[in-house]
């Protein structure tokens, strides 16, 4: 099972919405057959690859797979009848599948086929691998990592609207790493107005299209924003409020310019719902979501009580007295991180944990 989650791994970045998988066959004689995994949405799944590689060996051997196969036709055709066909003799699934089209029928298929089940082999390990999949299954929304760059003395810049490099070249690379693995990132509409980024993972390959997400109730967002000439990274979703007579002009300008608007149900003064915006991206296939600020943004997340995992990127800077402080509660928030880990970057230090909460 650690092989067939290795070999999950490979597909990092490439299979949402889709989870990572992984599948090994193993014959009687305990020798290793058969290997493959999910390498892309829409392509093979592990098991179709790993009985393709195992051939003839793959009947009275057994299969690992970090989750169950699945009974239904989708982009691909059902696994479950496959493992059948193939005469595997006994199954090894680390984790049942959550999506209620399979939730348990793969693994019925199998049973009331003859195949012994064994499930529940490193199931820790193979939902934290898909932490991402399982969130949109069984909370449906995206998994959340709330990332912030902090000087030294607690700011994300030198003062309110001050665009502020922090991070180094070595936490760059990293940033861009994890926007390359992601289904989209997220800003406010303050970030966009004082830093106008591009929001794009640079001098990394990435085979999908990057969607960047803006929360802007008010359609601040200026049509000639640098983020909307980047189209061809991906598409630019911003969360606002119904459209309204007043609006309706900034709103046509930004549809124009190539942005997708996204209206939620709000009143003139309360700002785009959060939970609401999230569950929307849910069903555009947005299994993963990194929301990279402002602090209002990151209020608003943190206080809906969706934040999964927190990202910090300490820097040797100092803002001083104006420097724009971030959340005001740094302290409670680390509080509350389970597997919370630091990491030296360059010259920076990384602080990463989990909000721990039952499913």
């Amino acid at each position: 099972m650690s092989r067939a989650l290795a070999l999950a791994e490979r597909g990092r970045g490439r299979t949402s919405p889709n989870p990572m998988v992984g599948a090994v066959v193993v014959d009687s004689e305990g020798v290793v057959v058969g290997r493959g995994f999910h390498e892309f949405a829409g392509g093979p799944h592990a098991e179709v690859r790993a009985l393709k590689d195992a051939g003839e060996r793959a009947r009275d051997a057994t299969l690992y797979c970090t989750l169950e196969p699945c009974c239904y036709t989708g982009r691909t055709g059902p696994c479950a009848p496959l493992v059948v066909a193939s005469g595997i003799r006994r199954i090894v699934v680390a984790s049942e599948d959550p999506n209620p089209r399979v939730n348990g029928r793969g693994l019925s298929h199998l049973r009331n086929h003859g195949v012994d089940v064994t499930s529940g082999v490193l199931e820790d390990r193979a939902e934290c691998l898909n932490r991402a999949f399982f969130s949109v299954m069984r909370r449906r929304r995206p998994f959340v990592t709330m990332k912030v760059a902090l000087s030294l003395d607690g700011a994300v810049s030198s003062g309110a609207g001050v665009r502020t490099a922090l991070t180094g070249a070595a936490a760059n690379r990293l940033i861009d790493r994890d926007r390359a693995e992601t289904d989209a990132i997220a800003v406010g509409s303050g970030t966009m107005l004082s830093d106008d980024p591009t929001l794009t993972a640079r001098g990394v390959f990435r085979r999908r299209p990057l969607i960047r997400v803006v929360f802007d109730s008010r359609l601040r967002t200026s049509p000639s924003a640098r983020l909307l000439s980047t189209l061809d990274t991906g598409p630019v979703i911003i969360m606002c409020r119904p459209i309204t007579v007043e609006t309706a002009g900034r709103a046509q300008a930004l549809v124009d310019a190539g942005a997708r608007l996204e209206e939620l149900q709000t009143d003139d003064r309360t700002p785009v719902p959060v939970r609401a915006a999230l569950e929307r991206l849910a069903t555009m296939g947005v299994t993963s979501l990194i929301v990279e600020g402002g602090p209002t943004l990151h209020h608003a997340v943190w206080d809906a009580g969706v934040v999964d995992c927190v990202q910090m990127y300490v820097t040797r800077r100092i803002a001083g007295v104006h420097g724009l402080r971030w959340i005001p509660y740094p302290d409670a928030a680390i509080e509350t991180l389970t597997d919370l880990s630091a990491s030296v970057v360059g010259d920076d230090v990384r602080v990463e944990g989990y909000v721990h909460r039952p499913d």
